[in-house]
């Protein structure tokens, strides 16, 4: 049994003080603006610090909001252009603060992107890097092979989540997610110091982070190509500091779904980084060939499953074509050899996608086929179906219609739908944006990069608890993450920059089930405790979508200015 700290008394929740929701970090000038009231009213005002009113529109009716329960009105104020800091002002009541400004989400970025440092594994954290969250280097004994008892060392890669182990097909995920942003938004990351051990070196940041964690991933490939699925201990860690956990590390068996998922972020990183070091592009492609060969030669599923005893992250799937799907796009993209490309093709045909295209723009560990398109859709090499190509970019514009229509029944302009508040819904809520983005780039239309802000806004206060849910941001904002080192490390504030997981209407732990009341509305089901792991965790998956659509934001106010 997991004993749990009490070092934080205030816990958030239904009971926020605030009643007029907005973006607690802001909004860009020429923006949509909306802040969202759940009680009637008839105007609203925008106040400066002082207090001096400098606007005041009419509040208008939006009606009932579904999945927060709530009548819900709307104060509109995005011809309201003034940089600067200020509340929303309805009737006595006043919304958090918040900025209007051109690099207005600059700092956020960088708190997101910092985040992976705090998790590194094997590694101390420096003061000069880290400040108060500095710690002493964990993790770095040998760990114990299950295939066969001999000793591995595995050091390094990032902490998964709130506990201490490591996992193949979740750090794929994130590391693809965070090479896709730079793929897609170089000179954005080109500008990004986020203070890290490697600042300086030549390379970007982001791409700094990322090597981190594929140093990791090559460790856990084994000789003949397959990949290990993680590293772990036998059980969870109760709430200590990294360097605290002295339980004995395992490597687990391996998968191949793992597999898959490490040679396409192989192939990937492969080809960012022939850039800027072709010894480690050469290791990484070298790594990815090998296990696209053993995926050849065993075509069956082969799962995953937790040993008898062990209890901690399953990362289990039912199948494995959408992750073979992925490894083959990226193989054709990094290589151009048409056995690769008739491979994806085959593969893009496949009975498995039936009546299930869905899984073919999907951007999570668990469905990561998004990535396969991707990677096919950006590949420069002759030979790949244009056909292809244009049903895939029609397929990403086609959800982006649908996510804009969901969002647009929503009082606060969420995507999400009642049964999508699941754990981690925050993620659900990310992928929309990316995908907003990713339509944006690829038609040109406007109206999907103001949807891909709204799900910005969503996450950082505009919802109907009015919570920012990343860690040290806004003025209300979780302080009591499931997150193992914030809660050991005696400081009141928890390590910034990590996105939390979000309202979970199904109320995943025990602790959730005991203090959410029954009938909850999806959007409040959301409580401000570290014991709440299904509500209140953090994971390097969550980060990197908020990442992605950050510089996506980023890239796109750079060129509106450089036009301008």
């Amino acid at each position: 049994m997991l004993i749990y700290p009490k070092k934080k008394d205030k816990v958030f929740g239904s009971d926020t003080p605030y009643r007029i929701f907005v973006d607690q970090v802001g909004y860009l000038p020429d923006s949509r603006k909306i802040a969202v009231l759940p009680f009637p009213a008839e105007l609203f005002a925008i106040i400066d610090e002082n207090g001096d009113k400098l606007y005041e529109g009419e509040v208008r009716s939006f009606g009932h909001d579904e999945c927060s329960g709530d009548d819900v009105y709307l104060a509109d104020f995005s011809d309201f252009r003034r940089n600067g800091t200020y509340r929303v002002s309805v009737g006595g009541k006043t919304s958090t603060r918040f900025r209007i400004g051109e690099s207005v989400y600059r700092k956020l970025f960088c708190d997101v992107s910092k985040a992976y440092y705090y998790t590194r594994c094997g590694h101390g954290l420096d003061e000069r890097f880290a400040g108060k969250f500095a710690h002493k280097r964990c993790h770095t004994e040998l760990a114990e092979s299950l295939e066969d008892g001999t000793m591995l060392d595995i050091k390094g890669g990032w902490h998964d989540a709130g506990d201490y182990g490591r996992y193949v097909t979740a750090g794929c995920c994130a590391c693809a997610q965070l090479l896709y942003a730079y793929k897609f938004f170089p000179e954005v990351f080109a500008k990004l110091n986020v203070n890290i051990p490697e600042s300086g070196s030549g390379i970007p940041d982001i791409l700094s982070e990322c090597r981190w964690e594929l140093e990791w991933l090559l460790k856990m490939q084994r000789a003949d190509g397959a990949a290990y699925h993680k590293a772990t201990t036998m059980r969870h860690a109760p709430f200590i500091m990294p360097e605290a956990d002295k339980s004995k590390m395992y490597v687990f068996t391996v998968s191949s779904s793992a597999t898959a998922d490490l040679c396409a972020v192989c192939a990937l990183a492969s080809g960012i980084f022939r850039d800027f070091d072709q010894t480690f592009s050469n290791r990484l492609r070298k790594a990815a060939e090998r296990g696209y060969q053993w995926l050849e030669e065993h075509p069956e599923f082969v799962g995953f499953f937790n040993p008898a005893g062990c209890d901690t992250g399953l990362y289990a799937e039912e199948g494995d074509i959408d992750n073979r799907y992925w490894a083959a796009a990226e193989m054709f993209a990094l290589t151009g050899d048409a056995k690769y490309n008739n491979h994806f093709k085959a593969l893009f045909s496949s009975p498995y996608f039936d009546g299930r295209s869905y899984i073919k723009t999907a951007l999570g560990h668990n469905m990561i086929g998004g990535l396969g398109s991707l990677a096919y859709v950006l590949c420069d090499k002759p030979g790949k179906s244009e056909e292809v190509v244009a049903f895939l970019n029609e397929l990403f514009t086609g959800e982006a219609y649908w996510l804009r229509d969901k969002a647009k029944k929503c009082g606060y302009a969420s995507t999400l739908e009642d049964w999508e508040y699941y754990w981690g819904s925050n993620m659900s809520l990310l992928h929309s944006g990316m995908k907003f983005i990713l339509a944006n780039l690829m038609t040109g239309r406007e109206e999907f990069y103001e949807y891909a802000l709204e799900q910005l806004h969503v996450l950082l206060g505009k919802n109907t608890l009015g919570m920012c849910y990343v860690t040290g941001t806004g003025e209300y904002s979780p302080v009591r993450p499931h997150y193992r080192p914030s809660a050991a490390d005696k400081i009141d504030e928890p390590v910034p920059g990590f996105v939390i997981g979000g309202p979970n209407r199904e109320l995943s732990d025990p602790f959730a089930k005991d203090i959410i009341p029954v009938g909850t509305p999806p959007m409040k089901c959301y409580i401000d405790d570290e014991r709440c792991y299904s509500l209140n965790e953090i994971t390097i998956y969550w980060n990197s979508p908020a990442i992605f659509l950050l510089a996506g934001i980023e890239h796109h106010e750079a060129l509106k200015n450089k036009d301008e």
